[in-house]
């Protein structure tokens, strides 16, 4: 039996008999039986869901706000079909009719009001170690829901079709809207692949599209960067997407690397065990991987050791700051020379040099 042939059953019988008007007995009990129905199962929905919040770990949107919105939204979506059983809210309007536009309204309003909820909520009951992560998971749940709850109003609503005809209609401005919202879209789905990638959070220090900072926000079009100096820097997710990201931070170690260049007529050993026993004596920086010392190279000037010390990545900046300072203290103080640039000019013929009045 289909919905019409049930409907056709109100209006049979005792049940057609006018009451007042153009109200059937079997518009009334129509009408009653919608409201009871919807206010029997919001109540089994509610109940059932206030259980199911007090062992589930998805309590951000399994919880008592939640069951109440979904309680709330069967109980006026009843209303609204019990006034339409009663001929009160048939009246069409653009196309459809006026209880298909309210149920619409309230399917899309109260979805809101769950997915505001629900990303609130997740984000307060958050630890901060785990907020930036989260943050970025509730923003695209909520506006996922959003636009899920958009196109089912328009279902619900019947303007499906009519959108589709009058967006095909649009021609050359359609076009031109399709241009503009190019980017839109490529932006936003740049952003879910980078939420599924996660090459970067937010906190994380990042060389990222000729910038450097510190990842400030990262929303569903866009990601920020408060760069060294305190600028704010807003690149667009697909270009961040199609950049190569170096995540100074993704890792919890990372290397200092540093040249130092002492003298020829220095003892190139005594130097390497001098630098050994200082990074031993520094407190971060980290036994294993063990610091290596080693010649790196003879260049024109000098011998060029090499210092590579892991440190952890938070004090990298802190540790190779003090390395290069503690270095060049201990050199002086143990009398190895750092030399200076040397250059060899040669002259095609022979100069001459006066001095107090004389030529040579």
């Amino acid at each position: 039996m289909n919905i019409t042939n049930a409907s056709i059953i109100f209006e049979q019988g005792v049940l057609g008999e006018n009451l007042f008007l153009t109200l059937t007995i079997g518009a009334v009990i129509k009408a009653l039986l919608i409201l009871l129905i919807g206010l029997v199962f919001a109540k089994i929905l509610k109940r059932y869901l206030i259980n199911l919040s007090r062992s589930t770990k998805y309590v951000w949107i399994v919880n008592e706000d939640t069951a109440s919105t979904l309680h709330n939204l069967i109980i006026v979506i009843s209303v609204v079909y019990s006034f339409d059983a009663l001929g009160i809210l048939s009246y069409e309007v653009l196309g459809t009719s006026l209880s298909n536009l309210l149920t619409a309204f309230l399917v899309f309003y109260f979805s809101y009001l769950l997915a505001k909820k629900s990303k609130d909520y997740w984000i307060m009951r958050t630890p901060q170690q785990r907020l930036p992560e989260v943050q970025l998971k509730a923003k695209l749940f909520y506006y996922i829901l959003v636009i899920l709850a958009f196109f089912v109003s328009l279902n619900i609503a019947g303007f499906t079709g009519r959108v589709t005809t009058l967006l095909a209609a649009a021609g050359i401005t359609g076009i031109v809207l399709g241009f503009a919202s190019q980017t839109v879209v490529a932006n936003f789905v740049s952003g879910i692949f980078m939420y599924f990638d996660k090459p970067l959070k937010i906190g994380d220090p990042v060389e990222v599209g000729g910038y450097s900072g510190i990842v400030h926000d990262i929303r569903i079009l866009s990601t920020r960067i408060r760069t060294w100096d305190g600028l704010l820097v807003r690149i667009p997710n697909e270009k961040l997407f199609n950049s190569d990201i170096k995540n100074l931070q993704k890792y919890p170690a990372r290397r200092v690397d540093i040249i130092v260049t002492i003298a020829y007529k220095e003892d190139i050993q005594k130097a390497i065990n001098l630098i050994k026993r200082m990074l031993d004596e520094m407190p971060y920086v980290l036994a294993e991987p063990e610091p290596a010392v080693f010649v790196n190279n003879l260049g024109d000037n000098g011998v060029q050791i090499a210092v590579r010390a892991w440190a952890p990545s938070e004090k990298w900046f802190d540790v190779r700051t003090q390395i290069l300072q503690r270095i060049k203290e201990m050199l002086e103080r143990e009398g190895i020379e750092i030399p200076f640039p040397q250059r060899v000019n040669w002259f095609a013929e022979e100069l001459k040099v006066r001095i107090e009045g004389k030529e040579i």
